[in-house]
C-alpha cells in the first residue's frame, strides 16, 4: 500500500514539475499508439464494413484469419516484424528496427484486427433492410456502405477504444521490436519493466497510474462522445 501511495505521490509530482524524462516518455507513448491506431482505423473498419456486408466465397476463412487475428499474442507479432525489419529480412533497407516506425508497424498489425472485427461484428448488427432501401434509392456501393457504417458507428466505435486500449498497454512487441531506447523508443510500459527491474518501484508504479490515468482520460472523451451520438440517435 505504501508503494502504492508513494507511487501517486511521485507521479503528482513528476506530471505537476513537468519532468523532461517522464513528458518525452508520454510523448513517445502517445504518437507511436496514435498513429498506429489511425492506420489501424483506416485499414481495419473498411475491412470489418466490407467482410459484414459483401458474400463472397472463401468468406468464412477470412473471417476465420480475422479472429484469429484478434488473438495473436502480441509478442509473436513482434517477432514477425523483428524479422520483417531485421537486416537479413524483406524489409531490412528500411533501417526502421529499434525506431518508433518498428513501434507503429507492430501496434498497427496488432490493433487492426480487433478494429475490424468489431466493426463486422457492428455492421451485421445493422437492419438488413436499410442496405435494400439504399438499393433502392439508387445509392452506390460505396454510398450504402458509408451509410451502413455510419449506422453502426457506435459499434464502430467500441472498436477503435478497443484498439487503443490494446495498443497503449502492450509492451512484448514494443519492447522487440523498439529495444527502449531512451528519448526515441521508450514508451510507458518499456519504462515500466525497467524501472521496475531497477528496483525503482515508486517511478514504475508512478508510469503505471500515469499509463492508467491516460486511458482513462482517453476512454471517458470516448463516452462523451459515444453518449452525445446515443442522444442524438433518440
Amino acid at each position: 500500500m505504501d508503494v502504492f501511495i508513494s507511487g501517486l505521490l511521485e507521479a503528482i509530482s513528476l506530471l505537476l514539475n513537468l519532468d523532461p524524462y517522464v513528458t518525452n516518455i508520454i510523448f513517445v507513448s502517445m504518437r507511436v499508439s496514435g498513429i498506429a491506431l489511425i492506420i489501424a482505423t483506416l485499414v481495419g473498419v473498411p475491412l470489418g464494413a466490407f467482410l459484414g456486408l459483401a458474400k463472397f466465397p472463401g468468406k468464412h476463412f477470412a473471417i476465420a484469419l480475422l479472429y484469429t487475428g484478434m488473438g495473436l499474442p502480441p509478442v509473436v507479432v513482434g517477432l514477425f516484424v523483428f524479422v520483417l525489419l531485421s537486416s537479413a529480412g524483406p524489409l531490412g533497407s528500411l533501417e526502421w528496427l529499434f525506431t518508433p516506425y518498428a513501434i507503429i508497424v507492430a501496434q498497427s498489425i496488432i490493433a487492426f484486427p480487433l478494429v475490424a472485427g468489431f466493426t463486422m461484428t457492428a455492421v451485421m448488427g445493422v437492419d438488413k433492410t436499410l442496405l435494400l432501401q439504399l438499393e433502392a434509392l439508387g445509392a452506390t456501393k460505396k454510398q450504402a456502405l458509408w451509410a451502413t457504417i455510419k449506422e453502426a458507428r457506435l459499434g464502430v466505435l467500441v472498436a477503435v477504444i478497443a484498439g487503443f486500449g490494446t495498443i497503449i498497454s502492450e509492451v512484448g512487441a514494443v519492447m522487440l521490436v523498439g529495444g527502449n531506447i531512451a528519448g526515441r523508443t521508450r514508451v510507458l510500459t518499456s519504462a515500466i519493466v525497467l524501472e521496475t527491474r531497477q528496483g525503482n518501484f515508486g517511478i514504475a508504479m508512478s508510469f503505471g497510474i500515469i499509463l492508467l490515468t491516460i486511458t482513462f482520460i482517453v476512454n471517458f472523451v470516448m463516452l462523451l462522445f459515444q453518449r452525445k451520438k446515443l442522444i442524438g440517435s433518440d
